[in-house]
């Protein structure tokens, strides 16, 4: 009676092909994967930051290109009005967004 079980216990991982091992590979490792997810999740790569950076200068950019082509339309009707361009400079901390 003993060998028989312990002969179907040797053959259980050759019936089953393997399913279990792999099963329980998944089980313990899943817990990582999870972890490692979240942490991906809430963290922000150094290409994410450049990228968001790139995009919030090119704003920053075309907000000043738009405003100093209106301070230069004004000063074309209007020369007498025409000084030193003082509006919104992208890049510079002092400036609201």
């Amino acid at each position: 009676m003993r060998t028989i079980l312990i002969a179907a216990a040797a053959a259980l991982p050759l019936l089953t092909g393997g399913c279990l091992a792999k099963t329980a590979v998944d089980v313990v490792t899943l817990p990582v994967k999870a972890t490692s997810k979240a942490v991906d999740w809430t963290t922000t790569s150094q290409s994410e930051a450049d990228r968001n950076y790139g995009r919030k200068m090119r704003k920053q950019e075309a907000r000043e290109g738009r405003e100093r082509k209106k301070a230069a339309e004004r000063c074309r009707r209007d020369p007498s009005q025409c000084g030193q361009y003082d509006g919104y400079r992208a890049g510079d901390p002092g400036a609201r967004d």
